[in-house]
């Protein structure tokens, strides 16, 4: 694999409501009115997915437009975005379906509640080759937490704090609950085999996990890794500068397979793996920068903080290769300052109430759209 930039491309789950905070639902209204948005089985969130494009600066512009027209809609309506990753006000008791005629919705429904009512954003990078795509989705497995620890945005549910800076994570039911690090397609495709014929996935794309691979005739024609372990990052060039981290991991995984790939550089097995990676998952949710989780080299303890701060000094030299020092550098304000369910409970323990900082932070979010970079 050579340096060339990477497709990319994000999907982004919104809350929409009032200024003050409150979640409302209308994304069966928004989407049948609004081109590029479709629905999550609760209405209180919509979706939109930017076209594939290596280049930063127009997925810039892509992820911006969207939700300035979705604005414009909601506006009339007394009705704005929400920033966050869960129902920080409420209310988390009841579900709110966007299609009631829906059989799959009814069955999340009934299987999972309200545990999945949660935003986020997927971050998908194209990858051509087989080899060079099991590789990354088992490097990205077993970093995924370092993802959430820059990411996490939801510390609040039902108008209190949870204890954890990513409480869409703890509560998110992972489907199945237990998921191998893949050695190659082969074993995937076995695997996902299996687990539809034994009824714990219900269809190809019933595989909730942190990192799984994507295309569009799943399991067997894949083209991309799909990161989809971060909580909503609403601060684009926050996003930018972990997806930007996310590609350099990559490239420095093709480059020295010996050096970066678990399979081969690890000391632990596969089984071990996959344990550390999800008890690091775990481990992100609730303390985010300041976890203590274990290297998937040779499960050592390592401050998530530190481990991201190593990775970034390792990437410099690649990063001033590929003209990607600048997209990194919002990463490092948040390594000195916090992630923003961080900064947004820092808030609360000086005594701001959970609605005055969600309400500033709908303001950030709009100023954000009027960015003219953008």
């Amino acid at each position: 694999m050579g340096t060339t930039r990477l497709l990319k491309g994000f999907e982004v789950e919104l809350y929409t409501g009032r200024p003050d905070g409150t979640v409302v639902g209308c994304a069966a209204d928004a989407a049948r009115e609004l081109e590029g948005f479709v629905t999550e089985p609760d209405q209180r969130n919509l979706e939109y997915i930017t076209a594939p494009d290596a280049s930063y600066t127009s997925q810039r512009k892509l992820l911006l437009e969207p939700r300035r027209r979705l604005r414009q809609w909601l506006a009339p309506r007394g009705l704005t975005l929400l920033p966050g990753s869960t129902l920080s006000l409420g209310d988390s008791h009841r579900f709110e379906r966007s299609d009631p005629l829906n059989d799959y919705h009814g069955y999340i429904e009934s299987t999972y509640g309200t545990r999945v009512v949660t935003a986020s954003v997927h971050i998908n990078l194209g990858v051509p080759s087989m080899d060079a795509l099991f590789a990354g989705l088992r490097l990205l497995r077993c970093e995924a937490a370092l993802l959430l620890a820059l990411s996490a945005s939801s510390p609040f549910l039902d108008g209190a704090p949870t204890g954890a800076h990513s409480q869409r994570w703890l509560q998110f039911p992972l489907t199945p609950a237990q998921v191998p690090l893949f050695k190659d397609q082969a074993h995937y495709i076995e695997w996902m085999d299996e687990q539809l014929a034994a009824g714990t996935m219900q269809n190809v794309r019933h595989l909730w996990t942190s990192v799984r691979p994507n295309g569009d005739n799943r399991p067997h024609d894949l083209n991309r890794l799909e990161i989809r372990i971060c909580d909503l990052v609403s601060d684009p060039d926050l996003l930018l500068a972990i997806t930007a981290f996310i590609e350099l991991r990559l490239q420095q995984l093709w480059q020295e397979s010996g050096r970066w790939d678990p399979l081969l550089a690890s000391s632990l097995g596969t089984s071990e793996l996959a344990a550390l990676a999800d008890a690091n998952d775990q481990a992100a949710a609730r303390s985010s920068l300041d976890a203590q989780l274990q290297q998937w080299s040779n499960g050592e303890p390592i401050a998530a903080r530190d481990w991201l701060a190593s990775l970034l000094a390792s990437m410099a030299p690649l990063a001033e290769q590929l003209e990607l020092t600048g997209r990194l550098s919002p990463l490092q304000n948040v390594l000195e300052q916090g992630n923003q369910a961080m900064r947004w409970l820092s808030r609360h323990q000086a005594g701001e109430g959970i609605g005055a900082i969600l309400a500033s932070e709908v303001r950030l979010m709009d100023s954000q759209e009027r960015d003219p970079l953008g």
